[in-house]
């Protein structure tokens, strides 16, 4: 259940046409639908701000608070308020959607799958175009980079394309393939879950595999299509190593994955922690200290430019015309933007004391909730269709 407002305008111009397919509406939960723990509002109130409450509407909200959740131990009560909102602007890469907002709705993203919704032309180009040719970092000598997507760009121009990326500095680098890495495995569940048949009867879903060659083969991609690939697996290595480093995070005896019922939080938490543990196995993580080193001040400024660039992406899925598209464009980001935050953030995360801190790190469930899924439904199941598509192109 992600807490997602598709309703939102885009910040950056005023001709979204939203998307009229069928395909690309998204189905809200109603309240009935939700599991008793998301129902109740007492996560969006912090300790701090419970301990500190003067105001008398406030008084009533902390009454109605201490009367919620009555099958909840004292501890867990205390866990929800500890995943309230916090004000770490300092470490978040992207700009979070309001969870108080009327607008913001809870997606059941099982129901609401991610596949090709027939959302294309120019409004899903403006949106790629805005996130490479405004976003990603190139030499101040360019007037206009080469966007490695072009369809009609010959391979003379691929090649000066990837020389001046060489000349970035290592992070520039990064950021490139980060966001390349995550168009990859859009496209590739969009060429996994594709209409093949649409009819008054019935809709099938399946993998088209003319669709992940256009997009992947070496030779119609002009040789763009392996290094997509290659971007996709550095992507993975970053959300990996992420994951394997916050897990001290949900260790804490004191952190409770909360559904409503303390049985089901423990067992959720304990197949967490067996994930985690597992990503902690695994040897080639990626070197989070190979950026943003060297002299202090430099590293400092360009860790800011870079999460800012990051951050300005987050805005610009509140663009796309289609709402599915926009559901998990938002999700996807937000994973990777909370996997930027553990990865970079200057506040202790290995060795966290058992009591919340006001200076503390901490995620909040929507940033759990898109880290998880990023990386679970999204990244790594991207690397295992990879497997499925060279057996289904190797029968043909």
């Amino acid at each position: 259940y992600y807490n997602v407002n598709l309703r939102k305008p885009c910040p950056f111009w005023t001709d979204v046409s939203l998307c009229g397919i069928s395909d690309c509406a998204v189905k809200p939960c109603e309240r009935n639908e939700l599991p008793p723990g998301i129902k109740m509002e007492s996560y969006k109130y912090s300790e701090e701000a419970y301990a500190a409450i003067n105001d008398p509407e406030d008084c009533e909200k902390a009454e109605k608070l201490g009367a919620v959740d009555e099958f909840l131990s004292e501890d867990a009560r205390w866990a929800l308020l500890d995943w309230s909102k916090h004000d770490d602007s300092s470490d978040n890469f992207c700009e979070a959607d309001d969870e108080q907002s009327p607008d913001a709705e809870y997606v059941d993203l099982l129901l609401n799958p991610e596949r090709f919704t027939g959302y294309k032309g120019p409004g899903a180009w403006k949106i790629w175009y805005s996130i490479y040719e405004e976003n990603c970092f190139k030499p101040r000598t360019i007037n206009r980079p080469l966007n490695p997507l072009a369809s009609d760009r010959g391979e003379n121009e691929g090649r000066i394309f990837y020389n001046w990326l060489e000349g970035l500095c290592v992070e520039k680098r990064a950021f490139y393939r980060l966001i390349s890495g995550l168009h990859a495995s859009i496209n590739i569940h969009l060429s996994t879950r594709y209409l093949l048949q649409d009819n008054w009867f019935e809709k099938k879903w399946g993998p088209n595999i003319t669709e992940f060659q256009r997009r992947f083969d070496v030779l119609l991609t002009k040789g763009e299509g392996p290094r997509r690939l290659k971007n996709l697996y550095f992507i993975y290595l970053i959300e990996l190593r992420a994951l394997s480093k916050v897990l001290p995070y949900f260790d804490r005896s004191g952190f409770k994955l909360y559904t409503g019922s303390e049985t089901q939080d423990a067992e959720n938490k304990k197949l967490l922690l067996e994930v985690l543990n597992l990503t902690k196995s695994f040897p080639l993580h990626f070197d989070e200290n190979s950026l943003f080193a060297g002299n202090r001040k430099e590293a400092a400024k360009l860790k800011e430019e870079f999460r800012l660039h990051f951050r300005n992406i987050s805005r610009i899925m509140d663009c796309v015309g289609c709402f599915k598209c926009r559901l998990w464009g938002k999700l996807q980001t937000q994973g990777l933007g909370t996997a930027l935050k553990i990865l970079f953030s200057e506040k202790q995360i290995e060795k966290l004391p058992e009591t919340s801190s006001t200076h503390g790190f901490k995620l909040t469930r929507q940033e759990i909730v898109a880290l998880l899924n990023a990386f679970g439904s999204r990244i790594s199941t991207s690397v295992n269709e990879l497997q499925n598509f060279r057996e289904l192109l190797q029968r043909v």
